[in-house]
């Protein structure tokens, strides 16, 4: 688990949208003159996963305590080798390089915490997270398990219809409700759950009376959805504010 200080900006699923990072990048600042956290999903879907990948990694080495990467469920070879990535690398240059990028993938942080207070992560909660040290634990590298906490911090899904715990649309993991994450927060003495994973119409939502919020940054996602792309600033004073870009064809 990384543990991090304000400010800092926190972006959700880039998918690919290359062209999007970068107007994030020309909103909020570019490293070093700005903290990023970026909650994973960098690969599939879009058109140049390779040039959003490689200048946040680019970013990372260059500016290492400037930029902070979690891991997304779309950075595991069994996704990723559907969904688009595997075949941008052998169509640009090889299934060597996706090997290479598996291999990096797998060392990818789950979570990060924030001032001690925001825990982020690309998914969601876990029925089987019951203490926060468990999360300095997970050894990497390591590939996506099909359950368990890891498997769950990457693919569950919060759902204010159910309470507790219930059953995965996705077929893998889990659901969680509002009570779930109220309970989670009171027990580890936290203030929000910062995560990603699902498109939202205005690019952040909130859920459980803002206890939890999910941020997804990629705009007009797949050229399909009507969406915008949020971002979340957390200030020194740990002052919650969003930004915001819209789908190009509203500009």
């Amino acid at each position: 688990m990384l543990e991090l200080s304000a400010p800092v900006v926190v972006l959700g699923d880039i998918h690919g949208q290359y062209d999007d990072l970068l107007r994030h990048f020309d909103q909020m600042g570019y490293p070093p003159n700005a903290n990023f956290l970026f909650l994973g999903d960098y690969v599939d879907r879009g058109k140049q996963s390779l040039e959003t990948v490689c200048l946040i990694l680019a970013y990372k080495i260059k500016y290492p305590q400037n930029m902070f990467l979690l891991r997304g469920n779309h950075e595991c070879a069994s996704i990723n080798r559907i969904y688009g990535f595997y075949d941008e690398c052998k169509r640009r240059y090889s299934i060597k390089l996706w090997k290479t990028f598996t291999d990096c993938f797998n060392c990818l942080p789950i979570t990060a915490l924030v001032e001690g207070t925001i825990l982020c992560m690309h998914g969601g909660l876990s029925p089987d997270l019951k203490d926060l040290s468990k999360l300095k634990e997970i050894e990497r590298p390591l590939d996506v398990p099909d359950g368990g906490l890891v498997c769950d911090l990457l693919w569950s899904d919060p759902d204010q219809d159910i309470v507790g715990w219930g059953e995965s649309d996705r077929g893998i993991s889990y659901t969680f409700g509002r009570d779930v994450v109220q309970d989670f927060l009171e027990v580890h003495k936290l203030s929000l759950v910062c995560r990603a994973h699902q498109v939202v119409e205005d690019g952040y939502e909130f859920f459980q009376r803002r206890q939890l919020v999910t941020l997804f940054s990629a705009p007009n996602y797949c050229g399909e959805f009507d969406n915008a792309g949020g971002v979340l600033k957390v200030s020194e004073d740990l002052t919650c504010s969003f930004y915001i870009i819209q789908p190009k064809f509203h500009s």
